[in-house]
């Protein structure tokens, strides 16, 4: 069966799945069998047992991206075309590096950064990406995405 993990508490190792019936089952953490944590609003396959759900798994093709998030491919097709000038920089949120890659793009050395970053960016996984977006927002214009 398909549906949406609601929520996840990693204090009690448990919690609710939303099925495609409009029913909930709760999960223990033991029946968990992805390789990254669930968290709200993944999408799992499972199987039910009563009002249970075992054998959790995170669906196929299904990378966790929050409302609002920034997209991985733009950052990434900014960082490759435009990354000299800190354009993925400024798509980020981490405007004060941008101005700084701006200023200093004369010196190349803001090429060679922003190549090392693109590489990091194609290497980094879907869910690594947009679980760091997330937790990226609050950084200022300092932050360093990485």
């Amino acid at each position: 069966m398909k549906g949406q993990v609601l929520d996840y508490s990693v204090q009690t190792n448990s919690g609710v799945i939303s099925g495609p019936d409009g029913a909930r089952y709760t999960f223990a953490g033991s029946e968990w069998k992805g390789d990254v944590t669930p968290s709200r609003g993944m999408s799992v396959d499972f199987d039910v047992q009563g009002t249970s759900a075992v054998g959790v798994y995170r669906a196929l093709g299904s990378a966790v991206r929050y409302p609002g998030s920034k997209s991985k491919a733009a950052a990434t097709l900014l960082g490759a075309f435009l990354g000299g000038f800190g354009a993925h920089k400024f798509y980020m949120g981490s405007w004060g590096w941008g101005i700084i890659y701006l200023l200093t793009c004369w010196l190349y050395i803001p090429f060679i950064v922003a190549l090392v970053e693109w590489v990091r960016y194609v290497l980094m996984t879907d869910d690594e990406f947009y679980m760091k977006a997330e937790n990226f927002k609050d950084k200022g214009p300092f932050g360093f995405f990485w």
